[in-house]
């Protein structure tokens, strides 16, 4: 099968979790015999194509040109996408089917699909709505109704989490059937040959100090501030204790003016960006992983956490609710709640047997259920269905073509029997 992804991230450009997602998921795909095109944006020094291991990288940029503004922005970056796109299927032949990631790439995707006949299967990896618990301004209108756009105009839609399933319905008001759960992927040698680093862990905390990791984007909707906010019951319950935030965002000035205000700025620590080694490193010297979203479609840093051996603390909500069970593989905590953060997380550092068990069975559970392989063999089915509806249809339409051919030509017989019979009246008359 050839696939086209379309997606806005791909290492090295990593915004948020969609680069890393459409990464694992080519080259899954890649091993089991399919070839993967991907075409994305250019930034710093990445080369315009490359070959990653097998995954064929076409990276546009916007020729010099500066927009006005972010949705400019993007409607550039979806020009220059049909543009590379077409010029590849010029020299290679046309795809079997388009994956589209979010509403980046919407314009670009449906531009191909017209223009080609090929089927998209879009997956939407989180909605305006949700970000911004409702659509609050135009901007947001516009990319609410974008993302309905992509929605229609593909043949099927991918969610990572029931609960996405259920906000699309709700939202665009899919049909149940055409919207599919393919949980996210981890990649399950992340952490091979990573040990504890205690010269690299002692660059954020003392040796007697518990490490409580957050990792990821500083966004309002990743919950820090919650986090943020139960630091000083946990420093009551627990003095030897800090706070790291690995991760970079709109958020940070705001979150360290909250530190400060609180009397927080010995306990709590920002690193700032991380590469995925020093990623890989802090997650094995931490000693609890939190991740206290108010709104999160799944949550792969819970798996990346798990994965490394470290107890993970989520919120209940979405992805990361159908990810852990409480008090089996992680703990949970009420949305939003500072106060329910700080009990599942002195309750882990107080129990170490607990910590322990859940670790374990964590672990086992990230490799049985998030593995890449199943992953990919679920979405290449869904290219299976998407493929043979657009196949079916054409089909419909050539039948219908055909008839209404038939039929005018049966129209026209019609007529020329018509116009011959009233000639030959005519003569007889004359």
């Amino acid at each position: 099968m050839k696939i086209l992804m379309l997606t806005w991230e791909y290492p090295p450009r990593i915004v948020g979790g969609i680069a890393r997602v459409v990464n694992d998921l080519s080259k899954r795909l890649i091993k089991d015999g399919h070839e993967v095109t991907v075409v994305t944006y250019k930034e710093t020094n990445a080369p315009y194509f490359e070959d990653d291991k097998g995954v064929k990288v076409y990276r546009v940029d916007n020729y010099m040109i500066n927009p006005n503004n972010f949705i400019d922005w993007v409607m550039q970056m979806n020009f220059n996408m049909v543009a590379k796109a077409s010029e590849i299927i010029a020299k290679e032949g046309v795809f079997d089917v388009i994956h589209a990631h979010d509403w980046l790439v919407a314009y670009a995707a449906k531009t191909l699909k017209n223009s080609y006949d090929i089927p998209i299967v879009s997956t939407i990896h989180a909605t305006e709505s949700g970000r911004n618990s409702g659509i609050h301004n135009e901007t947001q209108r516009y990319i609410n109704d974008t993302e309905w756009m992509l929605t229609y105009e593909s043949t099927e839609v991918i969610v990572n989490s029931n609960y996405m399933k259920r906000e699309l319905q709700r939202l665009f008001g899919l049909p149940f059937e055409k919207i599919n759960v393919a949980l996210n992927g981890i990649n399950i040698n992340m952490f091979n040959g990573v040990e504890k680093d205690y010269e690299f862990r002692r660059q954020y905390a003392l040796d007697n100090e518990k490490i409580i990791l957050f990792m990821g984007r500083l966004v309002y909707e990743k919950g820090v501030q919650h986090l943020i906010s139960a630091m000083p019951k946990i420093l009551s319950g627990y003095h030897d204790s800090k706070l790291i935030i690995a991760g970079k965002g709109g958020m940070m000035n705001e979150l360290k003016a909250q530190v400060d205000s609180m009397g927080l700025g010995n306990k709590v620590y920002f690193t700032g960006y991380m590469d995925q080694k020093q990623v890989c490193k802090m997650y094995k010297c931490a000693d609890v992983s939190v991740f206290p979203s108010t709104y999160e479609p799944f949550g792969i840093v819970a798996l990346e956490a798990m994965l490394s051996g470290t107890p993970v603390v989520v919120s209940d909500i979405g992805g990361l609710d159908e990810i852990i069970e409480h008090r089996v593989d992680g703990m949970k905590s009420y949305v939003g709640n500072a106060n329910s953060l700080a009990d599942s997380i002195l309750e882990l550092l107080y129990n170490p047997a607990l910590a322990d068990g859940v670790v374990k069975k964590a672990r086992l559970k990230v490799k049985n259920e998030y593995n890449w392989a199943k992953i990919a063999q679920d979405t290449h089915f869904i290219y299976q269905k998407a493929i043979c509806q657009t196949m079916a249809e054409r089909q419909k339409n050539q039948i219908v073509q055909e008839n209404a051919k038939k039929a005018k030509k049966a129209k026209n017989t019609e007529a020329e029997i018509t116009n011959l019979l009233s000639f030959r009246k005519r003569q007889a008359y004359a």
